[in-house]
C-alpha cells in the first residue's frame, strides 16, 4: 500500500510540474524573455560557473572545474545556473549517457556556492536523480561518480554521498550489475595504486550504499571480494586517502550486525592496532585515519586485550569539552571530548558543555579537513535539524562561519581559526590565522545570553577545538576569559562512553510511562497542533518543526495541564 501511494504521489508529481513547465514556456515565449527568466539567487560566489549545454565537451568542463577561485572572484558576479527544475517537460527527452560525466562535474562545481536550505537543487543534480530511476541511469551515475570526482577536491566524498543519498533505492538486480561491472577483490585494490582518485571514489561509494541500503541488502552487498578489496586498501602500501574510506565503509557496513560480525572475524583490529598511532601525526590526511581507527576500536571492532581509550585518557587538565550527551549517534567525539568528526550523510552538530551569559570569551578551533563545516556560536534556542541540513548559524540564535561556502577560509586545512564572544559589546568577532574579519552583530537583535562554543559537519569533516586548556596559536590582543577557567565537570561527566558501553547502561536504565518519548527525561505534558500527538515535553517540542511520528506541520503546541505533578 506504501508503495502504491508512493507510486501515485510520483505520477501525479509529474504530471503536475509537466503541465506546469509547459505553462511557463508559453508564458516566457510570450514576454519575449524565455531562456533569461530564472537563475539561482547565491549570495556568496565560489566560482564562475555556468550550466553545461548538450554540446558542450567533458574535457574543457574538468579544466573550467578544476580551477581555484581567487579573491578577485568574490565580486564578480557569477553567470546564472541554468534554471532548477523539479521534472522534466512532457516532450522532453532524457540526458544522454554521455553528458552523466558532465553532470557530476557540474554539480561537484555548483554545489559548493548553495548557501540556502531553500535553494532549488542545481539544474544538474535534478537531472542526474532523474537518470536514476532506472536500474540502466543508476549504474551510469555510480560508474561516472567512480570515474571523474578529483582527488584533490575536498567536497568529492561528500558530493558523491549526497548525489547517492538523493537517488531511488537501487533494485537487487542494479547491486548485482554493479558488482559485476567492478568485480572487485584483493588484487583489483593493488592496482592503479598511482590513481587514488578511483580507490578512494569506491571506497565512498560502497559506504554510502552500505549506510543507505542496510540489512539484508547490505549483508548480499559485502560479497568476499568487496570484503577482500577493501582490507587490502588498508594496507600502508595504500595512498592515506584510500585507507581513510575503505576503513569508513567497513564502519558502514558494520551498521548491519551479520556483517559487522564478518568483518571482525577477518582481524581487521590487528591492522586497525597499526593505523591508530596515527591519530596524532602531523599530516592531517594520516590523522584522519588514526582518528577512525581509534573510534573504530573503542566503538565497533575491539581488539581482545587492548584497553579502551576513554581508559586511559588524561582529562586532569579538561574542564569544558564537546557535549556527548546531546549529540547524535553519527557523530564521532575523541574520548579526551575536543575532537569531532562525522562520516555521516547527516548535518550532524555539537556544542560545548559550558555556557556563558556575560564577559568576553575565546575560543580557537583547528581545522582538520577542507569541506563543509559551520563553526561559532549557538544559543539555548537554537534548532539543529541535521536530516534538514540546519545547523550553526543556520537560525536566528546562532552565527557561524563556513568557510568553504562563504570563502572565509576556503581549502583551510591546516588553518587556525579564532571565535571571540564579546557580550558587554554585543559583537562576535573571527580571526583566521590571527587576522581579524569583521565583527558579526546581527544575532544580538534575537538573543543576548545564553550563548556555547558550537559546529556544524558536512560529510567526512574533522576539526580539534581548544577551549583554553592549552595555550592558543593566536590569541587576541584584547583581554578575554576562556571557557577552560571557569567551567567544571565531575569525573564522570568527562567521560565519553564507547557505544557498547552506552547501551549496556541504557539497558539497566527504567523509564517512566509518561515520559518524553525523546528525552526520556521529563513528563510528556505538551501537545502539538493540529496533530493532536502528546508523547514530547515542551522543550523537545520546542525544538521541533514537525511532529516525529506523523511529520504533520507543528502549528502550536499546548501544554496540558493535567500531566503537570
Amino acid at each position: 500500500m506504501i508503495v502504491f501511494g508512493w507510486a501515485v504521489f510520483l505520477a501525479s508529481r509529474s504530471l503536475g510540474q509537466g503541465l506546469l513547465l509547459t505553462l511557463e514556456e508559453h508564458i516566457a515565449h510570450f514576454l519575449g524573455t524565455r531562456g533569461a527568466t530564472a537563475a539561482m539567487g547565491n549570495s556568496c560566489i565560489c566560482r564562475d560557473d555556468s550550466g553545461a549545454e548538450d554540446s558542450v565537451d567533458i574535457q574543457q568542463q574538468q579544466a573550467e572545474n578544476s580551477a581555484v577561485p581567487t579573491a578577485d572572484m568574490r565580486s564578480q558576479p557569477r553567470d546564472p545556473v541554468r534554471p532548477p527544475r523539479r521534472g522534466r517537460g512532457p516532450h522532453e527527452p532524457r540526458r544522454k549517457k554521455q553528458n552523466v560525466d558532465g553532470l557530476v562535474l557540474d554539480t561537484l562545481a555548483v554545489i559548493r556556492t548553495l548557501v540556502d536550505n531553500d535553494q532549488e537543487p542545481p539544474y544538474s543534480m535534478i537531472t542526474l536523480h532523474e537518470m536514476a530511476e532506472t536500474d540502466e541511469g543508476w549504474l551510469d551515475v555510480v560508474q561516472s561518480l567512480i570515474r571523474v570526482i578529483p582527488l584533490e577536491d575536498p567536497l568529492g566524498p561528500a558530493v558523491i554521498t549526497l548525489l547517492l543519498d538523493e537517488c531511488p533505492l537501487p533494485t537487487k538486480d542494479a547491486l548485482q550489475k554493479l558488482t559485476e561491472i567492478l568485480n572487485l577483490n584483493g588484487e583489483v585494490a593493488c592496482q592503479d595504486s598511482g590513481h587514488p582518485a578511483k580507490h578512494r571514489n569506491t571506497s565512498a561509494v560502497l559506504g554510502c550504499l552500505a549506510e543507505k541500503l542496510a540489512g539484508p541488502a547490505s549483508i548480499g552487498l559485502l560479497s568476499p571480494g568487496i570484503l577482500e578489496y577493501l582490507l587490502q586498501c588498508l594496507k600502508l602500501q595504500s595512498h592515506p586517502t584510500v585507507m581513510l574510506f575503505a576503513l569508513i565503509a567497513l564502519e558502514k557496513f558494520a551498521q548491519t550486525s551479520e556483517n559487522k560480525l564478518t568483518i571482525s572475524e577477518s582481524s581487521i583490529s590487528d591492522r586497525l592496532v597499526m593505523l591508530e598511532s596515527w591519530a596524532d601525526d602531523p599530516d592531517y590526511l594520516k590523522r584522519q585515519v588514526g582518528f577512525c581507527a581509534q573510534w573504530s576500536l573503542d566503538n565497533l571492532f575491539l581488539k581482545e586485550g587492548r584497553q579502551l581509550t576513554y581508559e586511559k585518557v588524561d582529562l586532569n587538565s579538561i574542564r569544558a569539552m564537546l557535549n556527548s550527551n546531546d549529540v547524535s549517534e553519527y557523530l564521532k567525539i575523541s574520548p579526551h571530548g575536543l575532537e569531532a568528526r562525522c562520516d555521516a550523510s547527516s548535518f550532524e552538530s555539537v556544542r560545548c558543555t559550558f555556557c556563558v551569559d556575560a564577559g568576553v570569551w575565546y575560543y580557537e578551533v583547528t581545522v582538520v579537513t577542507s569541506g563543509v563545516m559551520q563553526i561559532g556560536w549557538a544559543t539555548r534556542d537554537s534548532k539543529f535539524l541535521n536530516h534538514e541540513g540546519y545547523g550553526i548559524g543556520d537560525d536566528e540564535y546562532s552565527c557561524a562561519y563556513d568557510g568553504c561556502r562563504q570563502l572565509i577560509w576556503y581549502n583551510a586545512r591546516r588553518d587556525t581559526v579564532g571565535f571571540l564572544l564579546d557580550l558587554n559589546e554585543k559583537q562576535m568577532i573571527f580571526f583566521l590565522n590571527g587576522s581579524q574579519l569583521p565583527p558579526e552583530k546581527q544575532v544580538f537583535s534575537s538573543t543576548v545570553s545564553g550563548f556555547f562554543a558550537a559546529a556544524s559537519f558536512m560529510s567526512y569533516q574533522q576539526c580539534e577545538f581548544n577551549f583554553g586548556a592549552k595555550p592558543f596559536k593566536y590569541p587576541p590582543s584584547m583581554k578575554f576569559s576562556t571557557f577552560n577557567d571557569y567551567a567544571f565537570l565531575t569525573a564522570e561527566e568527562k567521560i565519553i562512553l564507547p557505544r557498547h558501553r552506552r547501551l549496556a547502561l541504557l539497558k539497566q536504565v527504567s523509564i517512566r510511562e509518561n515520559c518524553c518519548s525523546l528525552c526520556c527525561d521529563e513528563v510528556a505534558d505538551t501537545q502539538l497542533k493540529p496533530c493532536g500527538h502528546s508523547d514530547l515535553c515542551m522543550d523537545c517540542a520546542l525544538q521541533l518543526e514537525t511532529c516525529p511520528l506523523c511529520r504533520k506541520e507543528i502549528v502550536s503546541r499546548v501544554r496540558q495541564i493535567s500531566h503537570i505533578s
